[in-house]
C-alpha cells in the first residue's frame, strides 16, 4: 500500500481527495500547513507528496524545495488554481512530477499519480541499469595482463574524463567496441545515451538518413520526420563502428559534425547544433586509405586525435590463461570445471585470428559440449589437434623431374592468400615470414 501525504489548507478538499484515495488503495496522512507537512514527512516515509502551491504559513514550492532536499525519490505532484499556473510550472523545473489545476476529477488524479510513478520507477530502473553498466565497464574487471593491454586500459582511463575524440584501431575480435563503452561509461556522458553505429552492416543508400535524419518527404518513402543517430546521441556518444567502410559523401558530412558540432537532416538546409562525443574504430589502416583516396586525410586527424591501437591476441598470449577463467566464469555458471595442461598448449600454439572473440567462443562452446567437468583437447575443434612442427617433418614429394622452386613458391603463396580470403598479414603469419617479405614476393611474382 503507497503512502500519501495530502497538503492542502483547504480542510474540505483535503477529506474529498483523501477518501477518494482512501477507497483506492492508498494510505493518507493530511496536513492543512505546509510546516505540518514537513513535520510529518520528517517521521514518516511517504510514497507520494500531493501539495497546494498557495498556504498562509510557507508555499507549495517552498515545501517541494525542503523534500527534495532530504529525498530525490519521492513522487511530488502539485495541485495549483488557474491563476498560478506559472507557479506550478517552476515547480516542476524544481523537480515536481506533476501538477493539476483545480478542479479536477478523482479520474484525473489517480491517472496522474498513477503516470508520476510509473516514470518514478522507470527512473530509478534506469538509474540502476547505468550503475550495473558503469561497474561492468569498470576498467579495473577488465582482463589486462600485458604491458601492452595495461597501456590501452591506462590510455583509454586518461582519455575517458575528457570529451577528445577517439579512435580505436585493432583486428577485428580484439575488443574495440568493449573499449569504446568503457570509455563511455567511466565519462562524464556516462548517464546520457551511448548510440551505437556498424557502418558496414547499413546500406549505402540508408546510411546518410540513419546518421544525420531526414524530414519528410526528403526522399521516396520518407514518410514522416525522422531522427539520425547523431540526434538521438545528443549529450552522449556515438560509437562509429568499422568507420574505415564510410563512403565519400557521408565522410565529408562526418567531417562538418566534428569542425562544427552541428548536422543537417536530409531534406533540410537549416544545420542545428547537436551535443556528441564520437568514438570510431576500425579494423583497416586508415593511412593507407587516405593514401590510396579512399579516406579523406582532414578527417582522418579530425578522427585520431587519441589513438588508441588494441594489439591482437598472438601477441599477448600471456593473458590467455586469465582470459580463459574470466570466460569459464561467464558461462559455466558455478559448475567446477577441469582444463588439461594440453589445453593451454594447444591455445599458446594457436595464432587466434579471431583474437579474443574467438577464445570467448571456442570456451562457450568447450563449456557446453563438457559433461563430466573437464574441458580436453578432444573437446576442442579440429586446428587444436596439431602438434608442433607437424607440418615441417612431413615428407616433401619432389617428381623425378623436379621442380622449380620459384614455382612451388608463387603457387604456395596463391593457396595461402586464398585461405585468408586475401588477408595479407594473416597470410604472412601463416607462412613464418615478415610481411614486408611477402609483400616483396608478391610484387617479384607479379602477385600483387
Amino acid at each position: 500500500m503507497k503512502r500519501v501525504l495530502l497538503v492542502d489548507d483547504d480542510i474540505n478538499l483535503c477529506k474529498v481527495i483523501g477518501y477518494q484515495l482512501q477507497k483506492n488503495g492508498f494510505e493518507v496522512t493530511s496536513a492543512n500547513r505546509g510546516n505540518a507537512a514537513l513535520a510529518y514527512f520528517q517521521k514518516q516515509e511517504f510514497d507520494i507528496v500531493i501539495t497546494d502551491i498557495q498556504m498562509p504559513d510557507i508555499t507549495g514550492i517552498q515545501v517541494l524545495k525542503a523534500i527534495r532536499r532530504r529525498n530525490r525519490q519521492v513522487v511530488v505532484i502539485i495541485i495549483t488554481a488557474h491563476g498560478s499556473i506559472d507557479n506550478a510550472i517552476e515547480a516542476c523545473q524544481l523537480g515536481a512530477d506533476d501538477y493539476l489545476t483545480k478542479p479536477f476529477s478523482k479520474e484525473q488524479l489517480l491517472f496522474a499519480i498513477e503516470k508520476a510513478v510509473r516514470l518514478r520507477k522507470l527512473e530509478q530502473e534506469n538509474t540502476q541499469l547505468r550503475s550495473e553498466l558503469v561497474g561492468k565497464y569498470g576498467f579495473e574487471n577488465m582482463v589486462a595482463r600485458s604491458s601492452r593491454m595495461e597501456d590501452v586500459l591506462r590510455m583509454a582511463g586518461q582519455v575517458a574524463a575528457s570529451d577528445a575524440t577517439v579512435l580505436i584501431l585493432g583486428e577485428s575480435g580484439t575488443g574495440k567496441e568493449l573499449i569504446a563503452r568503457a570509455v563511455h561509461y567511466n565519462s562524464p556522458r556516462k548517464d546520457k545515451p551511448l548510440v551505437t553505429v556498424n557502418c558496414p552492416s547499413i546500406p549505402d543508400n540508408l546510411l546518410e538518413s540513419e546518421l544525420f535524419g531526414h524530414v519528410k518527404g526528403a526522399f521516396t518513402g520518407a514518410i514522416k520526420d525522422r531522427k539520425g543517430k547523431f540526434e538521438i546521441a545528443d549529450g552522449g556518444t556515438i560509437f562509429l563502428d568499422e568507420i574505415g567502410d564510410l563512403r565519400g559523401e557521408v565522410q565529408a558530412k562526418l567531417l562538418r559534425v566534428l569542425q562544427e558540432y552541428e548536422i543537417e537532416r536530409l531534406g533540410e538546409s537549416a544545420p542545428f547544433k547537436v551535443d556528441v562525443r564520437v568514438i570510431a574504430a576500425t579494423n583497416k589502416n586508415l593511412e593507407k586509405l587516405v593514401r590510396d583516396g579512399l579516406f579523406r586525410e582532414d578527417l582522418y586527424y579530425r578522427l585520431s586525435v587519441v589513438p588508441i591501437a588494441i594489439p591482437p591476441l598472438r601477441d599477448r598470449k600471456e593473458e590467455i590463461p586469465f582470459l580463459i577463467d574470466f570466460f569459464i566464469d561467464r558461462y559455466a555458471k558455478g559448475r567446477k570445471l577441469i582444463i588439461e595442461p594440453e589445453v593451454f598448449s594447444a591455445f599458446q600454439r594457436y595464432d587466434w585470428p579471431g583474437n579474443v572473440r574467438e577464445l570467448e567462443n571456442f570456451i562457450e562452446r568447450a563449456v557446453v559440449l563438457s559433461t563430466d567437468g573437464r574441458i580436453t583437447l578432444e573437446s576442442l575443434p579440429a586446428q587444436f589437434h596439431s602438434r608442433p612442427d607437424a607440418a615441417s617433418n612431413a615428407p616433401i614429394d619432389i617428381p623425378p623431374e623436379g621442380v622449380s622452386l620459384e614455382a612451388v613458391e608463387k603457387r604456395l603463396i596463391r593457396e595461402t592468400l586464398a585461405r585468408t580470403g586475401g588477408n595479407r598479414s594473416q597470410a604472412a603469419r601463416l607462412l613464418k615470414i615478415p610481411r614486408h617479405v611477402l609483400l616483396y614476393r608478391l610484387k617479384k611474382f607479379n602477385l600483387d
